[in-house]
Order: C-alpha cells, then sequence, then structure tokens
C-alpha cells in the first residue's frame, strides 16, 4: 500500500477484538435491549437471533439473523456489531495500542494489542464510517446497522455508509500476461473472475512491478538520454497513476476488468493520457521561459471581448472551474469516478485547445497572454485533480 502512496494510522486486529471481549460487552446492550432473543424451538433453536426490520408478522424464520449459534459461536456479523461499537466510541472498552510502523516521513502506524503504550493517539469515537467492502457484504452490512438502529444509536446508523463496490476481474489477455493458463473458451469472455481459493489472482507488489516494467519500455523509448533512477522514477508515477486511475473510473456498480494495455495507454480514459496533458501544458511554459504562475498575476480585462469570441477557450475556462463542484458530488454520491471522468474531459479539451492554438508562436501580445494564462489554469486544475485521485504529475513522460 505504501507504493501507492497510502497509509495508514491505526491496524485493529480480530485477535484482540477477542482476547479484550468486545463481543461479551456489546452482547450484553444487545439482550438488555432487547435487539437479541434466544430461539426455544425450530431449526435456530438454541441460537441468539435479531429480528431485522424487514421482516413483518407472519414471517418465517429466514428472515431472523444468527448472530450467536447454538454451540456459542459468534457470527461474523455479531463481530463486526462489537467492532463498530467500538468505533462510534459506544462499546466501554478500548484497545490497547503499540507502534506498528514509521513511515519515512515521520508519521507512525499504530497497531492493536491486549496492552500496549501509556501514550498514543485517540481512535475511536468516530463520527462517521465509510467502509469500503465490495457489494458481495451488503447483507452483513445491513445487519450492523440494523443492530444500531435497534439498540437506538438512530445518529450513528444514519452516518454509517457502506462504500459498496462491485468485483475486480481480469481480461483474458492481462490473465495471459500474468502467466495463467487461460482455458481456450474463457478467452473470449470479458472478464475472468478472481478466486483466492483456486489460487487465480494477483498480488499487489507484482501487479505493481509489472506495470512499471510496461511503461519502463515505454519511458527508455521516449527518454534515453535521461538518468536510469530518473526513468525509473517516472514509468513508476506513469504506472502508479495508471493503476489508480483505472481502479476509480469505473462506476461502483460496475465490474472492473483490468487489463494492462488499456490502463497504461496514452490515448483514451487512462491515467497515462491526464498525465501526459498536463506535461504537455509545463513543456509550453519551459519552452516559453515563463512560469504558469506569473501568467496568471493579472486578469487583462482585454480577454473578455477574445473569450466571448472563442467557444472552445471559454469552455476550458468553465470547465476547469468546476473542481470543486465535482468534489462535492462526489462526496455527496460516494462516487469518485466522477472525478476521474472529469480528469479526463479537461485534458481532452486543453489537448483539443494545445492543437488548435500555436500559443508560443501567437504575434498578438494580448491573444498569447490569454493563451498562457488558460494553460496556466487547466495545468493548475489537472494537477490538482489528479492530487485527490491520488496521483502524481511526472514533469516529463
Amino acid at each position: 500500500m505504501q507504493r501507492l502512496d497510502i497509509v495508514y494510522d491505526f491496524l485493529p486486529r480480530e485477535s484482540e477484538i477477542l482476547h479484550l471481549h468486545f463481543w461479551d460487552l456489546a452482547f450484553e446492550q444487545l439482550k438488555q435491549k432487547g435487539v437479541l432473543r434466544l430461539e426455544s424451538e425450530g431449526k435456530n433453536k438454541g441460537c441468539w437471533v435479531m429480528k431485522r426490520s424487514s421482516a413483518s408478522a407472519g414471517e418465517t424464520e429466514e428472515d431472523d439473523k444468527v448472530i450467536v449459534r447454538s454451540n456459542g459461536t459468534v457470527t461474523y456479523v455479531g463481530k463486526d456489531i462489537a467492532y463498530h461499537l467500538w468505533k462510534f466510541g459506544l462499546l466501554g472498552r478500548d484497545f490497547g495500542y503499540r507502534r506498528f510502523y514509521q513511515y519515512p516521513d515521520g508519521h507512525d502506524c499504530w497497531i492493536s494489542a491486549e496492552s500496549g503504550e501509556k501514550d498514543h493517539p485517540h481512535f475511536g469515537g468516530v463520527s462517521e464510517i465509510y467502509n469500503v467492502i465490495d457489494s458481495r457484504q451488503s447483507d452483513p452490512q445491513n445487519n450492523v446497522i440494523e443492530a444500531l438502529r435497534a439498540l437506538g444509536y438512530t445518529d450513528q446508523a444514519a452516518h454509517y455508509t457502506h462504500f459498496s463496490y462491485e468485483m475486480v476481474a481480469l481480461t483474458p489477455r492481462c490473465a495471459l500476461e500474468l502467466g495463467y493458463e487461460v482455458a481456450e473458451e474463457d478467452r473470449k469472455r470479458a472478464y475472468i473472475e478472481v478466486s483466492g481459493r483456486k489460487g487465480f489472482g494477483v498480488k499487489a507488489d507484482d501487479l505493481l512491478d509489472a506495470l512499471i516494467a510496461s511503461a519502463q519500455k515505454e519511458v527508455d523509448a521516449r527518454q534515453p538520454e535521461r538518468a536510469q533512477d530518473e526513468r525509473k522514477q517516472i514509468a513508476t508515477q506513469i504506472a502508479i497513476g495508471a493503476l489508480r486511475y483505472f481502479m476509480l473510473k469505473f462506476t461502483k456498480n460496475a465490474v472492473i476488468a483490468f487489463d494492462f494495455k488499456d490502463a497504461l495507454s496514452f490515448e483514451g480514459e487512462t491515467g497515462p493520457y491526464v498525465q501526459y496533458a498536463i506535461v504537455r501544458a509545463s513543456n509550453i511554459f519551459r519552452k516559453g521561459g515563463i512560469s504558469a504562475e506569473e501568467s496568471l498575476q493579472t486578469f487583462d480585462p482585454a480577454w473578455l471581448p477574445l473569450l466571448e469570441a472563442e467557444d472552445d477557450i471559454w469552455e476550458l475556462w468553465l470547465t476547469a472551474g468546476k473542481l470543486s463542484l465535482m468534489v462535492d458530488q462526489c462526496i455527496s454520491t460516494t462516487e469518485p469516478a466522477y472525478l476521474a471522468k472529469y480528469a479526463f474531459q479537461l485534458a481532452q479539451l486543453f489537448n483539443n485547445f494545445y492543437h488548435r492554438h500555436h500559443i508560443l508562436t501567437e504575434g498578438d501580445a494580448t491573444r498569447k497572454s490569454l493563451l498562457l494564462a488558460t494553460a496556466a489554469v487547466v495545468r493548475g486544475e489537472l494537477v490538482r485533480t489528479l492530487s485527490i485521485l491520488g496521483i502524481e504529475a511526472p514533469e516529463v513522460m
């Protein structure tokens, strides 16, 4: 995860949830408030079950969720209820904490322990929860929300979001490139499901290594004069950008069929395409001997008639000004794909602008200053957009 610029604050472990008896406390709450009942007959005899609100009088036992089995073992949902009571600060017990890892910037990642260090940051007691778990976990997640609501924690239940997404698969071409045997009939399918039980899957490190190696070939061909370390850094930025963008450009209800060639393409709706638009804009300022910041120091009123006359430039300014709106939309809908789509559309508009206007050779000083300012505005918003998506912008590609 660190290779993808993803850092953690705290790693809670199920072993401590068990050893510190989180479930015992949650069980008492659930029994005291009548959320659970002990079945005395039927197929769930001896089990503690939770009645789900979707069930009504006269419906069958299938509408009850078993939380504690008749042999006394707690189901996954039961342990998850206890864990989320801790998250919201409603359990009445806390983990022990010890330092687990320090990132290069000095940021500490902590891990749960039965007894830990005396001084540690505060974790838990949150106001909002986003659980990033795939759509196959929708029922267990809904059961936890139902339990919170039944316990009377309606406000917390309202601030519990299951960030559901569809599964990630591989295209047959990608599976073959990774060295897997793919049956002839499967090669015609749109995607092949990853299965941990069958040993058919991709380790994150292996995937990153393969992406970086593919990007390195392209960078070596385009930038042979640059030092090896620099080319490797650029290839890494492209590879991570490609992976992050590919995973984020699909809406949550779409199956992601991962493919090396599609992800690393410099054309189409990809991370490298957006990165390359930023590189193009940077090249304009490097060749022109002016910084993007300098070109935006003042707004020239003489630009207004030009903006009114040239729709493509005006559209670029309007689109570049929508970033905050798009971020708000992503948050309210929990759909990051909107921001990925926005980055592509802005890059596409800029590339059209780049090919249509000869910025550095423009003879009219006022028009040239407007073209430079346009390039600077778009470059800045593209950099910010990719940064929100966790993607860096290389200096060259």
